[in-house]
Order: structure tokens, then C-alpha cells, then sequence
């Protein structure tokens, strides 16, 4: 088995003090690097929310489901990896949603070649995902690679929900799907 880690969206929005803040982000920004930084896997990788103009995706009314308030724009320091998330461990940082919504890590891209491919040509069949937020972004990840074959497992604890409900769900979901689950998501609604 060869284990890739993929640490979807630390980002500056995504952590306190961000335009688009989920409580505990900064916490998972700390797991996570503590968490690379321990090994156990051959490749760790990292999505960015990296968006030009994502059409309806933005809102100056949003309703928090399908359209955010600005987030991740290219150009302002809410697009960067968080500076608690320790960069130089990761080899490789896919972006996702220039010009539309995206909440998949398999929506991504680095120089043209997509997050599955990548995993694919450096043999990866085992992947464990954690980040922010538990009932987007990384639910929207885990589902995908479990549909696309990959063996998933999800870090709750290195995870952080947007509400409890909705990541209830997800976590729900995941079950379903058969994804292997570990620890409890940071959820502080």
C-alpha cells in the first residue's frame, strides 16, 4: 500500500481571523503539521480554495450553502496556506474553483495534471484527508476518492465543521460509503 495524506484548504479565510472562518481551524492548522511531521505515509499533498472569479459562488448575500462571502481570492493573503500549517512537508499544492464553485480536492489541479492523477502515478491507493472544513470541502474530498477507488480514511480529529449538524452529516455520510473514520471533528458553532 502505498498512503498519500491530503490536507484540504488550511487557509487564512478558512481560520480565524479569515473572511470565511470555521472555529477551530487554527487548531487543525497545528494538528495537521504535527500530524505530517510524524510520517506513516509516502506523499502528503494540499488543496487551496484559489478562486479568480467564481461566478455565483460569492455573494454579497450569501445563504452559506451554495454562495460564501468572498473567500481564497488570488491576490490577497486569504488565499495562502495558513502559517501554522507547516508548508515544507507537503510536495505538491493543488488549486481548485478560479472561475467556479469547488469543493472536491479531485476538482484541482497542479500544472495541468488533477489530484487523481497525481496520486495515480505515484502509485498512491490509500489516502487519508484532513483540513477544513468536516461537511464541505473535506467531505465533498473523501467522498470522491472513495468513489474513485481510493482506500479513504478521514482524521476527524485533525478536521474542523462549519455546524454540527451538517458535519453530523457528513460524518454520516462517510459511514455510508465506507470510509474509515478516526476521532472526533472540531465543531464550535
Amino acid at each position: 500500500m502505498t498512503k498519500a495524506v491530503i490536507v484540504v484548504d488550511v487557509q487564512n479565510d478558512f481560520c480565524e481571523g479569515g473572511s470565511l472562518a470555521v472555529p477551530g481551524g487554527t487548531e487543525v492548522a497545528r494538528g495537521v503539521s504535527s500530524r505530517l511531521a510524524g510520517g506513516g505515509y509516502e506523499h502528503a499533498v494540499a488543496t487551496r480554495d484559489h478562486h479568480v472569479d467564481p461566478g455565483d459562488h460569492f455573494s454579497d448575500h450569501p445563504d452559506f450553502q451554495a454562495s460564501w462571502p468572498p473567500h481564497c481570492v488570488v491576490g490577497t493573503s486569504g488565499v495562502s496556506l495558513h502559517p501554522d500549517l507547516d508548508a515544507s512537508l507537503l510536495e505538491v499544492v493543488f488549486d481548485k474553483g478560479e472561475y467556479e464553485a469547488a469543493y472536491s480536492g479531485f476538482e484541482a489541479s497542479y500544472d495541468g495534471t488533477s489530484l487523481a492523477d497525481w496520486l495515480r502515478e505515484h502509485g498512491v491507493d490509500t489516502v487519508e484527508i484532513v483540513g477544513i472544513a468536516t461537511d464541505y470541502c473535506v467531505r465533498a474530498t473523501a467522498l470522491d476518492a472513495a468513489r474513485l477507488g481510493f482506500s479513504t480514511e478521514v482524521r476527524l480529529d485533525l478536521t474542523a465543521g462549519v455546524a454540527a449538524e451538517s458535519t453530523e452529516s457528513a460524518v454520516a455520510e462517510f459511514r455510508e460509503a465506507g470510509i474509515a473514520l478516526h476521532g472526533e471533528p472540531i465543531v464550535r458553532s
